[in-house]
């Protein structure tokens, strides 16, 4: 697994997607099109469910990997960080996305009752793009002791 160190890979790289939003007074509709709106194709999806209350997920960052997160139901916070600054994004909105990029460390919480947390993911689940140890990250992000 190649790890992704390019410098335009920052927090400030992730960031929202309006996703499109067709109103009916039956019920609104979304999609999404990898490669369209979003900067990759969709190898995998997975959703995260029945947080309980005060849990974080997340706590780990992706050597390769590029994500859109959703808040499909409720809300929840995403904390960014790439070993050099940190940001908060709430998301509540199942028209909003996260887009987060490689080599960015990821934290959810303040999960909202019912919350889903709908991921769309680059490629498919592959435990050697992981980094696990924060200070592993920090080493392979190149920020200094």
């Amino acid at each position: 697994m190649t790890i992704i160190t390019n410098k335009e890979f920052n927090v400030d790289a992730c960031s929202i997607v309006s996703l499109p939003k067709i109103s009916d007074p039956r019920g609104n509709l979304t999609f999404i099109e990898g490669g369209d709106h979003i900067p990759f194709d969709i190898e995998r999806v997975y959703y995260l469910y029945d947080v309980p209350g005060g849990a974080e997920r997340g706590g780990h960052a992706h050597k390769g990997l590029h994500q859109l997160i959703i808040a499909m139901s409720g809300s929840f916070d995403v904390v960014l960080d790439d070993g050099f600054s940190k940001k908060r994004v709430h998301l509540s909105r199942s028209y909003n996305g996260l887009y987060v990029c490689p080599m960015i460390w990821r934290e959810l919480d303040n999960f909202s009752s019912g919350s889903v947390c709908m991921v769309l993911a680059s490629n498919r689940y592959d435990e050697e793009d992981y980094f696990r140890d924060y200070g592993d990250f920090l080493k392979a992000a190149g920020v200094p002791k």
